[in-house]
C-alpha cells in the first residue's frame, strides 16, 4: 500500500507552487479577473506531460534526468559540456530561486508575528537545511507533503472566504486573451514549468518505483501520482487568482500590497491571515525542494553519487542554501524584483532542459516505454513555446 500513497508528485507541487507562483497569479487575478483561469488549466496540463515523461524516465531507469543524458553521449568532451552547462544554469538559477523562496516565506510570517524580515529569512533557512541534513529521503517527502497539505487549505480556504464576501461572475471565467495580458501568460507558464523539477521528478520517481514488479505498474502508479498531484498544484494556483480576482481593479505593485488589498477589499483579516500563511508555506516547501532538486540535477549529471548522504551531495544543496540565504538577506527590501531575475534564469535554460528530456524519452533503452508519437508532438509545441518564452525574457531584458 506504501507504493500507491501520493508522494514524488506532491514534491513537485511543492516546488512549483512557491512565492513565483503566488505573485503571479495574485497579479493576474487582480488585473485580469478570472479572464486567465483558463490559463492555468492549459499550463497545469502542459507541466503534467512534461512530469509525466521525467518520473517514467527515473522508473525505468532507477536514474535521474541528469545521469540518463550522459548515457546519451559517448564522447567525454560532450559530456563535460553539458555537464557544466547544466551545473551553471540550475545553479545559478536555484540560487536565484532560493533567494526569492526565503523573502517570500520571510515575508509571510513577518506579517503574522513582526520580528524583522532578516531573522525569518535566517529561522526559515535553518529549518529547511535541518529537514536536508536528515538525509532521509522520506522524513523530506513526508515533510513536504504535509507543507502541501497546509498551503492547499490555506489557499483554498482564502478562495472560499473572498467569494463569500465578494461575489463574481463566472461567466467571466470564457477564455479570452485581454489586452496587455501576454507577458502575464507567459509569467504563469514559466512559474509552473520549472526545469529542476524535472530533474528532482526522474530522481524521486525512481527512488519510489524504480524497484516495482511489473515495470509496467510502476509507471502506472507514477503517472496516476503525478496527475493527481499536480492537478492539485493547478487547483492552488486557480485559488490563488480566484482569491486576487475579488480585488480586481487594485491590482498589487508589491508582495504585501496582495494580502492588505485583500483585507481592506473584503472586510476580512481571515483572508489577509490565510493569504500569509499559504505564502510562508509556500516559501517553505519551495526552500527545501529548490536546493535538493540541484543537489539531485548537477549530481546526475556530473556523474556523482544522488545519494542524500554523500558530502558531494550536501555540498550542492549547502552551497545553493547558503548563497540563497545571503542574497535574501541583502535583497529582503526587493522582493519582487528578485523573483522576476529566479524567472529570467528560468526561462534561459528552461528550452535546454525540455529539448533534453525529449531526448532522454526517446532512447533505445526505454523500449516499448519510448514516447509515443502524440507525446513527442505535444512535447514539441511546449519546446517551441517555452522558446518562444526565453525569446521574450532576453528582448526584455535587452530592452531594459
Amino acid at each position: 500500500m506504501k507504493s500507491k500513497r501520493l508522494g514524488p508528485g506532491l514534491l513537485i507541487a511543492a516546488a512549483f507552487i512557491g512565492p513565483g507562483t503566488v505573485t503571479t497569479a495574485c497579479i493576474a487575478g487582480g488585473e485580469f479577473g478570472l479572464s486567465l483561469l483558463w490559463v492555468i488549466v492549459i499550463v497545469t496540463l502542459a507541466t503534467i506531460l512534461l512530469q509525466e515523461m521525467a518520473a517514467r524516465l527515473g522508473v525505468l531507469t532507477g536514474q535521474g534526468l541528469g545521469e540518463n543524458l550522459r548515457r546519451q553521449f559517448s564522447s567525454p568532451a560532450v559530456r563535460w559540456a553539458i555537464a557544466a552547462l547544466i551545473a551553471i544554469a540550475i545553479g545559478f538559477g536555484n540560487a536565484a530561486y532560493q533567494t526569492g523562496n526565503l523573502i517570500g516565506a520571510a515575508l509571510g510570517l513577518e506579517a503574522m508575528l513582526p520580528i524583522g524580515l532578516t531573522t525569518w529569512v535566517l529561522c526559515i533557512a535553518a529549518i529547511a537545511s535541518l529537514l536536508l541534513a536528515s538525509g532521509s529521503y522520506r522524513m523530506i517527502e513526508n515533510g513536504l507533503i504535509g507543507l502541501v497539505a497546509l498551503l492547499g487549505l490555506t489557499f483554498l480556504l482564502a478562495a472560499v472566504v473572498s467569494l463569500w464576501h465578494r461575489p463574481i461572475a463566472w461567466s467571466d471565467t470564457l477564455p479570452n486573451i485581454p489586452s496587455g495580458s501576454l507577458v502575464t501568460i507567459l509569467a504563469l507558464l514559466g512559474t509552473t514549468i520549472v526545469p529542476y523539477n524535472l530533474f528532482l521528478h526522474a530522481s524521486a520517481a525512481g527512488h519510489r518505483w524504480s524497484k516495482h514488479r511489473p515495470r509496467g505498474e510502476g509507471i502506472r502508479l507514477a503517472r496516476r501520482d503525478t496527475i493527481i498531484s499536480l492537478s492539485i498544484g493547478g487547483m492552488i494556483t486557480a485559488a490563488i487568482l480566484v482569491t486576487a480576482a475579488t480585488m480586481q481593479g487594485s491590482p498589487p505593485e508589491k508582495v504585501a500590497d496582495m494580502a492588505a488589498s485583500l483585507q481592506g477589499a473584503l472586510g476580512s483579516s481571515l483572508a489577509y491571515g490565510l493569504f500569509f500563511a499559504g505564502l510562508a508555506a509556500a516559501g517553505l516547501t519551495s526552500a527545501v525542494t529548490a536546493p535538493l532538486a540541484a543537489a539531485y540535477a548537477i549530481s546526475g549529471a556530473m556523474g556523482w553519487s544522488t545519494d542524500e548522504k554523500q558530502w558531494s551531495f550536501r555540498a550542492i544543496w549547502i552551497t545553493i542554501m547558503a548563497f540563497g540565504t545571503l542574497l535574501a538577506v541583502t535583497l529582503g527590501h526587493q522582493p519582487l524584483q528578485t523573483l522576476l531575475v529566479a524567472q529570467a534564469a528560468n526561462a534561459l535554460v528552461l528550452p535546454v532542459i525540455v529539448a533534453f528530456l525529449l531526448m532522454a524519452c526517446n532512447a533505445k533503452l526505454l523500449g516499448q516505454y519510448r514516447n509515443a508519437t502524440w507525446l513527442n508532438v505535444c512535447g514539441g509545441v511546449v519546446l517551441l513555446v517555452v522558446t518562444g518564452l526565453s525569446l521574450w525574457k532576453l528582448y526584455e531584458a535587452a530592452a531594459g
